[in-house]
């Protein structure tokens, strides 16, 4: 029985900051802006973001779902994902003569014109990334006879070049900050001569999301992250809560999913969630926590966003005058 001082005791710290990321933000309101403009159904390729309640409720509004670009009638309206696609994606809906919205994340771009510009110079391109991610899979696709995926440290013994070889590593957006370090020194333990990218490709919003839950990990038994199974960089703010220090920590779509067991002893929890995750799905996490004693919140800040990406033009207002801003310098440093 949990004494009255225990449950005293009893806290949350909230990571902030957390949740929704400019590039996710813009690629939800691309689709419910096309539904609202074009009417029901608007179709997606892939998910639109990893996100289990964003697609369900997406859906709800009329958006169907497809895993293939052939899949949609000629004619229709498809969006693609904030993940991005490959050229030859963006062909197939052209010969289907279809009306395309791209909701890709303008960090995802700035690393596919990456990709065509160190292909184009004659190097061999180093992807680290998680193969069968849809993020790799539409950077690769940019110039696939150059581009070579490096999925994880063991895979650098793999590969085989001479000093002859023009070499430079990119990386996909949502990886671990520092197992792409990691695997970066090994490169460059083998490949003396690589070339850096000019600029982080790990966006702005994973690296102060891994920040933020080291900060609270640090100082927390648990760690629950909301977030689905199929998010990348949801799945890294598990590995860098352990990594920072937390006791245990779980992946949850939903506060159901939380286990009563896991609270076992526990007197500090830490929250946060991916970037694909809206607010209302880490509130209801709060709320189960309340329930079971944790009627402590304190919020942990570590850095401020402000972010915020266009539209695509055909579904900005005549009046919208959004500013499209770079990441600042201090939410980008590695």
């Amino acid at each position: 029985m949990t004494t009255p001082e225990a449950a005293d005791a009893k806290k949350v710290l909230l990571a902030a900051p957390r949740g929704y990321c400019a590039g996710v933000d813009r690629a939800v309101e691309t689709v419910e802006r096309a539904l609202e403009k074009y009417g029901a159904p608007v179709y997606v390729r892939k998910e639109i973001v990893h996100n289990r309640y964003v697609v369900d409720t997406l859906a709800e509004r009329g958006a169907i779902f497809v895993d293939e670009t052939t899949e949609v009638p000629e004619g229709s309206h498809l969006v693609f994902s904030a993940h991005g696609v490959s050229p030859a994606v963006h062909a197939e809906a052209k010969a289907l003569s279809l009306e395309t919205l791209d909701a890709t994340c303008p960090l995802v771009t700035k690393v596919h014109n990456e990709v065509k510009r160190f292909a184009r110079d004659g190097y061999q391109i180093l992807l680290i990334g998680h193969e069968g991610h849809e993020e790799v899979e539409g950077t690769a696709g940019e110039a696939p006879d150059v581009v070579h995926l490096v999925d994880g440290a063991v895979s650098v013994d793999s590969l085989d070049f001479g000093p002859e070889d023009k070499l430079v590593w990119l990386s996909q957006t949502t990886l671990s900050v520092d197992e792409t370090m990691e695997i970066v020194q090994l490169l460059k333990a083998k490949f003396p001569h690589i070339t850096d990218p000019p600029s982080d490709d790990i966006c702005y919003a994973t690296q102060n999301r891994q920040v933020a839950v080291k900060a609270i990990a640090e100082r927390s038994d648990l760690v629950i992250v909301v977030g689905s199974q199929n998010s990348s960089n949801s799945k890294r703010l598990v590995e860098v809560a352990l990594q920072g220090g937390a006791d245990a920590s779980y992946l949850v779509d939903y506060a159901h999913q939380v286990k009563p067991e896991w609270l076992d002893g526990v007197t500090t929890v830490g929250v946060t969630s991916g970037a694909s995750v809206p607010e209302i799905l880490v509130q209801d996490v709060i709320k189960l926590l309340d329930d079971h004693g944790f009627h402590t919140v304190e919020e942990v800040t570590t850095a401020a966003e402000k972010l915020v990406f266009s539209l695509p033009r055909v579904l900005r207002p005549a009046s919208w005058h959004r500013r499209v801003s770079q990441p600042e310098a201090s939410c980008s440093a590695r």
